[in-house]
């Protein structure tokens, strides 16, 4: 017990040297802060960022740190509560005078932690958000990682017109990103010459969602969109399967993209279609994806999602920012990062004058055979798409 204390003693009083205003500042380790949520809606891919972020972490602090400093991350648990997120950036940046920062994952929480970041004139990159609202409010230091939300469904869209399907239902969460999403698969059908015959927009899902599906019956769309978060999807899922309907298409955002998607949803997970933005496939053409997958698979015991590659992204991309400008100075880092185009493990990056990601585009997946696989685009191919277009001729025949 004594030895136990003194090693304690000695871990404490080691921190507060490191961190004191006396000791020397190449030696005092770059403190990074951000969020993730522990409980609450957004704890699935915050699991994956928080990890992604530990990584990262370890692989900087071996190559000896940035500026010859080591990389210290503090990370708190916002239980995906925006209130929570105000107060813990707060702390981040005040009391434990934070020298980067992340975003938390969603457009929600990022809305309201860049507000905090943006007062203190710090530079965000947003690992975890694709709501385009984040990028309309004038702000200068806030970047994005993620396609736009209200580029998620294009290539679905695309492939339904192709496959001669003409009617679209689109569902969703009543919440920044997802109405974003939904705004712009609207946008993206009628470009396509789909036509929208139920665009509806919910707050409680399982209160809301048999009237809902009532209404998809009657007017039996060829396709259904469904943004929401991952509850909400599995949600959707089950209801379909108790009304014993479906469409011929369907595609939701976010529960396909894990690999536990088909366990959960059974049968009924067989040709679902999802958007992504990153899949853990040894072909995606982007530098480091091979190491990063066999290492997170290696402290976690499953493949990363996309998730975890835009908080690995987020990190390399602020170390480049860093080392080129040679200090850690935020506004030389904010046009540094303004001004970069390069290719990361998830993609490329380049952004435009509001901070807003305009490299980058999503892919769409499909689940067949019980795994997934890239329908879109074709130069990413690993199965060509698949519609039940059976019904449909069948619901055509007997309207």
């Amino acid at each position: 017990m004594n030895r136990l204390f003194k090693l304690v003693f000695l871990c404490i009083t080691l921190f507060f040297i490191l961190n004191s205003p006396g000791y020397p500042v190449e030696l005092r380790p770059i403190k990074i802060g951000f969020t993730v949520s522990r409980s609450g809606k957004y704890r699935e891919p915050s699991a994956m960022i928080h990890n992604a972020f530990k990584i990262w972490e370890q692989d900087i602090n071996q190559r000896g740190g940035l500026l010859g400093r080591p990389v210290q991350l503090i990370i708190y648990d916002d239980q995906s509560k925006t209130e929570l997120v105000r107060q813990l950036y707060e702390k981040l940046i005040v009391r434990d005078k934070v020298d980067l920062v992340f975003s938390p994952y969603s457009t929600s929480l990022t809305l309201v932690a860049s507000e905090v970041t943006e007062r203190h004139k710090l530079v965000m990159l947003a690992c975890g958000a694709s709501g385009e609202e984040n990028w309309s409010r004038g702000h200068r230091y806030l970047f994005g990682i993620y396609a736009p939300a209200r580029r998620y469904f294009i290539g679905f869209l695309d492939l339904m017109a192709r496959h001669g399907l003409t009617k679209v239902a689109v569902l969703y969460e009543n919440s920044s990103f997802n109405r974003s999403a939904a705004a712009g698969a609207r946008d993206w059908a009628a470009r396509f010459g789909l036509t929208v015959t139920l665009s509806r927009g919910y707050q409680n899902i399982e209160a809301e969602l048999p009237g809902i599906i009532s209404e998809l019956v009657r007017k039996d769309p060829d396709g259904l969109i469904l943004s929401a978060y991952t509850d909400d999807g599995y949600v959707l899922i089950q209801q379909l399967e108790k009304a014993g309907y479906r469409p011929p298409a369907i595609a939701i955002s976010l529960a396909p993209t894990y690999p536990q998607f088909a366990r959960r949803a059974g049968s009924m997970a067989e040709r679902v279609f999802a958007p992504s933005q990153w899949e853990p496939m040894a072909r995606m053409p982007f530098p480091g994806t091979k190491e990063f997958i066999d290492k997170f698979t290696t402290i976690s015991g499953h493949a990363p999602q996309y998730h975890a590659t835009a908080a690995f992204a987020a990190a390399e991309i602020m170390a480049k920012a860093v080392t080129s400008v040679g200090s850690l100075n935020q506004e030389k880092i904010r046009d540094f990062i303004r001004g970069l185009d390069t290719v990361t493990v998830i993609g490329r990056f380049k952004v435009d004058h509001t901070g807003l990601q305009i490299g980058h585009n999503p892919l769409i997946i499909q689940w067949q055979q019980g795994k997934k696989e890239i329908v879109y685009p074709t130069s990413m191919l690993t199965a060509t798409p698949k519609f039940d277009l059976k019904k449909k001729a069948i619901s055509h025949e007997n309207p």
